[in-house]
């Protein structure tokens, strides 16, 4: 090893789901929209006047911060913007897990939570999901340097009641508590409400899933007004200018389409809803989703089998070689000729298996 590398910060990274781009396949491995943006995001890309493009874009990323603000009934001073719900998730554990105490988060989650931790040097504890895969609230109110978790829970999709964050959120008053709204369109009760009673509470979301724009990379978070200036504190200490100016102008046509919104949303959750139905009678279990994605097992074929078969007929899902995960399919929700295909394809593995 040469002598330089003593001095350098060494992770394990964190690996995203596979991008493939093949004709005809179907993709259903990192939980997109099968549903394009909103209409209105279009029709402001192609009136974009590209001369502002020469010109640095807000800093404050006020008329998305405004917008979102409207949208959600909250104060401007209560919304924080950044590239994506990771970059917004990665300046909040910069900026609020400093203790010596180990900070919160489930064995079985989303899997950035620990990389994150390494690299910026946060001790953390697993807390084991119990055996319907569901977060145990108990194991949160404890003694810790923070709290973190995924609801809807990734990749299971199951959510929590509010009551049962409220509790969490009640027992914790000395640390900040982060839930990580990522799915809460399709099926989640969101924690927005409680902020206004708890100081220490940050709620995330994105505009990757339910308002089909991961390309953007739009995520934000809603907070105490003190909460919400320490983390822009941070941002303009590392890099003033996050989003560049198309993606601020398309981020508030989809905010305010709420009828597209609403719309596409309840299309992905009737197709889900199907696919629960359908998957159970053939033979797969599964918990009760409430995400856009479903987390199947089947007692006579493996997983892992299941995941080749599929790659074979050119439909891609997300596999976990993880413990207690390793024989469980995350398949996200496509459109219903996707869903069927993706069925049709599944019955024929499982009869020839």
């Amino acid at each position: 090893m040469a002598k330089w590398e003593e001095n350098v910060r060494k992770v394990v990274p964190y690996t995203p789901g596979e991008q493939p781009n093949q004709p005809g396949m179907i993709k259903l491995n990192t939980n997109e929209n099968p549903y394009p943006p909103s209409p209105m995001v279009e029709k402001v890309l192609h009136e974009f006047n590209t001369d502002k493009l020469r010109l640095y874009p807000d800093p404050t990323n006020g008329s998305l911060v405004y917008a979102l603000a409207e949208c959600y009934n909250v104060k401007p001073s209560q919304v924080f913007v950044g590239v994506g719900s990771d970059d917004v998730l990665a300046l909040c554990f910069l900026t609020f897990f400093n203790s010596k105490k180990p900070i919160l988060f489930p064995d079985i989650t989303y899997s950035f939570y620990d990389v994150w931790a390494d690299l910026f040097r946060i001790p953390y504890e697993d807390q084991p999901l119990d055996e319907n895969m569901c977060i145990r609230k108990e194991d949160y109110m404890k003694e810790n340097g923070g709290v973190i978790f995924a609801n809807p829970n990734a990749p299971t999709g199951v959510a929590m009641e509010l009551s049962e964050i409220e509790e969490i959120e009640a027992s914790t008053p000395e640390v900040i508590c982060i839930v990580d709204e990522a799915y809460i369109d399709f099926g989640g009760t969101s924690a927005l409400p409680l902020i206004e009673k708890y100081d220490n509470l940050l709620v995330v979301q994105t505009f990757s899933k339910s308002r089909a724009m991961a390309g953007s990379r739009i995520g934000y978070v809603f907070g105490n007004e003190r909460l919400i200036q320490y983390l822009n504190d941070v941002k303009y200490s590392f890099n003033s200018y996050t989003m560049d100016q198309v993606t601020l102008a398309t981020g508030v046509a989809a905010i305010r389409d709420d009828a597209y919104f609403k719309e596409t949303l309840n299309r992905v959750i009737a197709t889900r809803e199907r696919m629960k139905k359908e998957l159970g009678e053939l033979g797969f279990t599964m918990p009760d989703s409430k995400s856009n994605f479903l987390f199947i097992s089947h007692p006579q074929v493996p997983a892992k089998y299941l995941l080749d078969e599929l790659r074979k007929r050119n439909i891609f899902v997300r596999y976990f070689a993880k413990p207690r995960i390793d024989n469980m399919l995350r398949v996200s929700i496509g459109t219903d000729d996707e869903m069927d295909r993706f069925l049709a394809c599944v019955k024929e593995i499982i009869a020839s298996a």
